[in-house]
């Protein structure tokens, strides 16, 4: 699919599928930490993949979450914290504050990733008829662009225009600090193909 050819109908319909999905997602999340967490309205960003490096500002490496998304419609699922953030989510879980992230770190981290991400497909899942099935998380810790070049690459998104659907999920109470209250960033990357199945499951193809 040619995504500088989607239409206004075709983007609002991605939009509201993913706000479904997200929504799915934020709700388990917000049980999982027992705090409330709200969320923006999902992004459909359609940007050049030699743009990928400066998508955000910034020089520090955060912690990327990645699922790839398996059956009817694979593509990945990335889940991006800032290493506080990580932190906080870790004591939340195990009732330990810890100052880095050990292997009982990254196990709290891929099953964060491994709810939400099965949160997001299974309501996207049911809104479409399609099987999508999440797979094991992996954890890892560099550049967001570097993340997401590396993504895109992998889904088979590597050409002039790249698409991918983001959430921000928001939360004074994880960061600690009422000024900064971005939880995390939550993006769904497709493959190519994918969009297409679900466009047309929606009638819009």
């Amino acid at each position: 699919m040619n995504y500088l050819k989607l239409d206004d109908i075709q983007l609002d319909a991605l939009k509201e599928m993913s706000n479904i999905g997200s929504g799915n997602a934020v709700t388990s999340f917000s049980q999982l930490l027992n705090k409330r967490i709200d969320m923006t309205v999902p992004d459909i960003n359609i940007v050049k993949f030699e743009d990928i490096f400066s998508r955000i500002d910034g020089e520090n490496p955060l912690v990327g979450v990645v699922v790839r998304v398996l059956g009817d419609a694979p593509g990945n699922i990335l889940f991006i914290l800032n290493n506080e953030v990580a932190l906080n989510i870790i004591g939340l879980l195990t009732g330990t504050k810890v100052d880095t992230i050990n292997d009982m770190g990254y196990s709290v981290l891929c099953e964060v990733g491994n709810i939400i991400a099965g949160s997001y497909m299974n309501a996207i899942g049911k809104l479409t008829n399609l099987l999508i099935i999440p797979s094991v998380p992996a954890v890892t810790y560099d550049m967001l662009g570097a993340i997401l070049s590396t993504i895109f690459i992998e889904t088979g998104q590597y050409d002039d225009y790249v698409l991918d659907i983001e959430t921000t999920f928001l939360n004074n109470d994880i960061n600690n600090d009422e000024n900064n209250n971005i939880g995390a960033h939550f993006y769904y990357i497709p493959k190519p193909g994918s969009l297409d199945k679900m466009l047309n499951a929606l009638g819009l193809i």
